[in-house]
């Protein structure tokens, strides 16, 4: 998802489950195919990914105008911001009254899939907007639950780097990480509290950022946070190590600054980042555009994997991240949308609009157009394609989130104001959040 804070509850299932008959009930030809009569208009809900909403109708205006040109098919494009698109889906689902396409967060895909409410790929819409094959295969796998139909497909692809800063590390005298241990005793070295310099900054008041590291600390320890009947482990071994491991970065290590337990969004730690106060920061491709415009030059930082301990089970360094296209079930205008949808995703627009939106292409064949430095580009190419694991398919994922990423804020919060959280504390809350989810599921 995109690495923003969503001030939207994200525990959408149970209610949307319920009201999947009224976005079926209201006056649509899916059954057919169909489109009405004349020259068809999507409405196109489209999530912001640039600077802000004005910055994507500038970016994706000319893009929709070609589409136009090209199939005489209008879209009425709306720009909706993190903090209010879950809820504008929601209202669409329970009320029918939605969109034609629209974006999704890729890890809402199954929770959105099991309420009825969008269109499947199957193998004649998949043909229809050029085949699956054309995707990155982990990337495509976001897109509903194993072994369905997808009801979504990629778009802007996004992987999570360990940024750093070039003249902080020649200075201190260390190397790009390989390793977590190498990655700590960089960032002790560079952690100088006295000027206010840290080795690290984190978004540790973001259940969005802080559920994606539950995720990847768990999976280098070779662990799930599902099981595959789809029932919760959070309290795992490998899960609650995992989120020790992280923790730690600030109570044990002490390499990030126990302020950043209010970083509720990755800008701030970023902004820090740009600005000289801490020499590396975990976060996706598009922290770019933020770097840049803080006033630091692209070829003073550099970007390698982030590093899994030595001896881990895993090399995972990111979850599969991104923005996916969805149909909304009930359209007007089915052949029209996949047409659209074949447009956005075809290789000349991925082009067009992966630098602007820092994304990262979802196309096997294409090349990474937002940044002009090919090793970075490579490197998070890499990321994505070979080293990038989806979150967890199930219905439930939306509840991880929430329930596991609220729980490490909490826990950020008792360590920045001088608590101590021991591993039994970390399995206590995990087991409280496991027992949320499994009684939500039954």
């Amino acid at each position: 998802m995109k690495l923003r804070i969503l001030t939207a509850s994200v525990a959408v299932t149970a209610l949307l489950l319920g009201a999947t008959a009224a976005c079926s009930s209201g006056s649509n030809d899916k059954a057919k195919g169909g489109s009405s009569s004349g020259p068809a208009t999507l409405s196109y809900w489209a999530s912001n990914q640039g600077t802000s909403l004005d910055n994507d109708k500038a970016v994706l205006t000319p893009v929709l105008d070609k589409f136009t040109k090209d199939t005489g098919t209008k879209v009425k494009l709306e720009v909706i911001g993190w903090s209010d698109l879950q809820t504008r889906i929601q209202t669409a689902v329970t009320s029918g009254q939605g969109p034609d396409v629209v974006n999704i967060g890729n890890t809402w895909a199954v929770s959105l899939q099991a309420t009825g409410a969008f269109l499947p790929f199957g193998k004649t819409e998949m043909k229809d907007i050029g085949g699956a094959d054309k995707f990155v295969q982990t990337a495509l796998e976001t897109g509903g639950k194993s072994g369905s139909d997808p009801t979504s497909v990629p778009l802007y692809g996004l992987a999570y780097g360990l940024y750093y800063n070039k003249a902080m590390f020649q200075a201190a005298g260390v190397q790009p990480p390989t390793t977590w241990e190498e990655m700590v005793a960089a960032a002790k070295k560079l952690t100088i509290p006295a000027k206010k310099q840290y080795g690290f900054a984190l978004a540790a008041g973001s259940y969005t950022e802080n559920n994606h590291f539950a995720f990847i600390d768990a999976a280098q320890n070779g662990a799930d946070v599902f099981d595959k009947d789809g029932k919760p482990t959070f309290t795992s071994d490998g899960v609650v190590d995992g989120i020790l491991r992280y923790l730690d970065l600030m109570q044990t290590d002490k390499v990030v600054n126990p302020a950043d337990a209010q970083y509720d969004n990755g800008t701030l730690a970023v902004t820090d980042f740009a600005n000289g106060k801490v020499a590396m920061i975990l976060n996706q491709n598009n922290a770019d555009a933020t770097i840049v415009s803080n006033g630091m030059k692209s070829d003073a930082y550099g970007v390698v994997a982030f590093p899994a301990p030595a001896g881990a089970k895993t090399d995972v360094a990111s979850h599969v991240a991104g923005i996916n296209l969805s149909i909304m079930a009930n359209t007007k205008h089915k052949k029209e949308s996949l047409a659209f949808v074949k447009y956005m995703t075809s290789p000349e627009v991925q082009q067009t609009l992966g630098k602007p939106f820092a994304s990262l292409p979802v196309l096997k064949a294409a090349k990474a157009a937002f940044t002009d430095n090919p090793t970075e580009a490579k490197t998070f190419t890499d990321i994505y394609n070979t080293r990038a694991k989806p979150l967890p398919l199930v219905p439930a994922e939306d509840q991880y989130e929430t329930t596991v990423g609220k729980a490490m804020n909490d826990m950020f919060a008792t360590i920045a104001t001088g608590g101590k959280v021991t591993k039994a504390d970390v399995k206590k809350a995990m087991q409280t959040a496991q027992d949320q989810v499994s009684a939500s599921i039954g």
